[in-house]
């Protein structure tokens, strides 16, 4: 789990680990629980946190979302099996304001919002790293595969060791300033199974808990029923427009759409498969059309958090990125327009590009993650 090989203790610092206090956000899942625990192990002065995010009440019969009330007590215990203290935050106000409102808001200007970024951005790595500050920790640590490295201009952002726990398209609004004082001993593991493998080994009760599936305030993935919940009279009913301005049909809300979204769409018996191809908020109106018209080479993106080397707007760069969390990254030629947007241009064409999603900049040839932002409409 050593961070930098050159320096005293595995997390950076010139001290006795047991010198060295670490403040860890613990969701009570495998990940953030071995990095307690293995701390922990090592003689760091180890403080767990968790955070209450929404309605604990409500959370506790919640299975497969991070930091309900089964996690909570999760956490708890495996702070009590390896004997370090473990505090319980209530952020749910916060939570409420800086994710969930933006969340149905982006929703109904006709984005596809991702929400586990903006908790990382404006709730764990803004109000909780201030927290860990408070408590005079030296660092913070999270259970996240990425991995931190320390290059000639100070920290940098690097992909994970495993291609397939990599979580570097979530974390790419960390700021310089964040990352260093942030740590992630998981990012140099193999694999997953050497995750629980450590659990094992300390003897750990959720060894065998199964990995988080849903956005934790989304329950069985029902995005629109929060947005109504949140946002009453968000599902007003439009039509279903082909591109070619032809009515097809009629929808219940444009929140129940994506863009790249084929099935349920409600208008069979055509010649042609048909695709949701854009979302007319103002006109109430579900644009489809062919898979071809999904494809896109030109990506608008802004709030640009750079980690690269210069500024963002010293020129153009040959870079590689990635638009959704789930695909490979392409090679692209990275535009500034000003030192936080930028025009991206995919060599190849990619479909299914969103208002919303996050555009990861990455280097190519290498495992260096320089930032990113938020693609928005053209």
């Amino acid at each position: 789990m050593a961070l930098d090989s050159t320096a005293l203790n595995s997390l950076g610092f010139a001290k006795a680990p047991s010198e060295t206090r670490v403040v860890v956000a613990m969701s009570g899942g495998v990940d953030s629980s071995v990095v307690a625990a293995e701390l922990a192990a090592e003689g760091y002065d180890v403080v767990g946190i968790t955070l209450q995010l929404y309605d604990h009440g409500a959370a506790l019969a919640k299975k497969g979302a991070c930091c309900a009330g089964q996690d909570i007590h999760d956490a708890r215990r495996v702070a009590e099996r390896m004997g370090f203290p473990h505090y319980v935050l209530d952020y749910e106000s916060r939570f409420r304001d800086s994710v969930i409102g933006d969340f149905a808001d982006a929703y109904l200007a006709g984005a596809t919002p991702v929400p586990c970024i903006r908790c990382n951005e404006r709730v764990k790595f803004r109000d909780l790293l201030e927290t860990a500050r408070d408590l005079e920790a030296d660092c913070m640590a999270t259970g996240h595969y990425i991995r931190r490295e320390v290059g000639a201009a100070g920290p940098e952002l690097h992909v994970a060791a495993d291609p397939a726990r990599d979580q570097s398209y979530f974390l790419f609004s960390t700021t310089p300033e964040q990352l260093s004082y942030l740590r992630f001993p998981l990012g140099g593991l193999a694999s997953k199974a050497e995750t629980r493998a450590l659990a094992g080994k300390h003897g750990l009760p959720i060894a065998d808990k199964p990995d988080s599936q849903d956005i934790c305030f989304v329950p069985n993935g029902n995005y629109a029923a929060v947005i109504e919940k949140l946002r009453p009279g968000a599902a007003d009913p439009g039509e279903i427009v082909h591109a070619d301005g032809r009515v097809l049909g009629a929808h219940r809300g444009v929140i129940h759409y994506t863009v790249g979204q084929r099935r349920g769409l409600g208008i069979g018996g055509l010649s042609e498969p048909l695709y949701v191809v854009r979302l007319d908020v103002d006109r109430r109106e579900v644009v489809v059309g062919p898979k071809e018209m999904l494809a896109t080479r030109r990506v608008p993106v802004a709030e640009i958090n750079w980690l690269g080397e210069g500024a963002l707007d010293d020129g153009p760069r040959e870079i590689s990125v990635k638009v959704r969390s789930t695909r490979p990254p392409r090679e692209a030629t990275l535009r500034p327009l000003s030192p936080a947007t930028a025009e991206v241009e995919l060599l190849s064409p990619e479909e299914g590009v969103s208002p919303g999603q996050a555009c990861v900049f990455y280097d190519t040839g290498t495992t260096r993650v320089l930032g990113g932002g938020w693609i928005v409409a053209g």
